[in-house]
């Protein structure tokens, strides 16, 4: 059980510091999110979100903060069904308490008009650009988890640097898109409070994330074979 209250935590965290940043970054001009720090700024947010679970509850639940990475995890055999499922059950309310907070300091401060939840989106007609960027983004960035965690191959205590700079730049490149989920349980968290268009368009930022996912999966375990020939 303390693994599943790790997970709910760090992804609590990750929601609140990433999703806040473009929040509240916007210092004070209405309509303007993430305008404050701009897109690198809000891209570190959630990469040093990251890292700083890595080093807090790494040791205790490998800190995935995300469904997309424990879906890798367990297809690439490195965890039971059972303990992938409780993960991702913790890692959405996690990503709903974070939510929760932000939209309480939304509605009962200043935020300079602005009335996000950082929800994810996509434009009109941009169904497809955003689920080959969602997909493929988070095919990367598992691919890096995997990789980087690899009890043979990986990174060591440095997994947790690689990781959180990985999503700095997947999060430079696909903000501009989708804003960035590449995580299920970060999308869902403010869709819940932001609804509308974000909460009809959650489909996208759940399936993509998973297909890249699994994609990832697969490469590793491909890769890590031929590697060990």
């Amino acid at each position: 059980m303390k693994k599943y209250f790790a997970e709910m935590i760090g992804t609590m965290v990750l929601v609140l510091m990433g999703c806040g940043s473009a929040v509240f970054a916007a210092n004070g001009l209405a309509g303007t999110v993430g305008s404050g720090v701009g897109t690198l700024g809000v891209a570190f947010a959630f990469g040093l979100a990251v890292v700083a679970m890595a080093y807090t509850i790494g040791n205790i639940s490998g800190c995935h903060i995300n469904p997309a990475i424990t879906l890798g995890v367990l297809l690439s055999g490195r965890m039971s069904g059972k303990d992938a499922a409780g993960y991702m059950v913790f890692q959405v309310i996690g990503a709903i308490i974070g939510s929760a907070i932000l939209y309480a300091l939304v509605s009962t401060g200043s935020s300079g008009g602005v009335t996000t939840t950082g929800a994810n989106s996509f434009a009109d007609g941009q169904m497809l650009q955003a689920f080959i960027a969602e997909a493929v983004f988070t095919f990367i960035f598992v691919l890096v988890v995997l990789g980087s965690t690899d009890a043979k191959k990986g990174a060591g205590n440095f997994a947790g640097l690689a990781i959180g700079l990985t999503l700095v730049l997947v999060h430079i490149v696909c903000i501009p898109i989708t804003g960035t989920s590449v995580n299920p349980a970060r999308s869902i968290g403010p869709a819940l409070f932001q609804g509308g268009v974000a909460l009809s368009q959650l489909w996208l930022f759940i399936v993509a994330p998973f297909v890249g996912a699994a994609l990832s999966a697969l490469v590793w375990k491909i890769t890590a074979s031929d590697s060990s020939k």
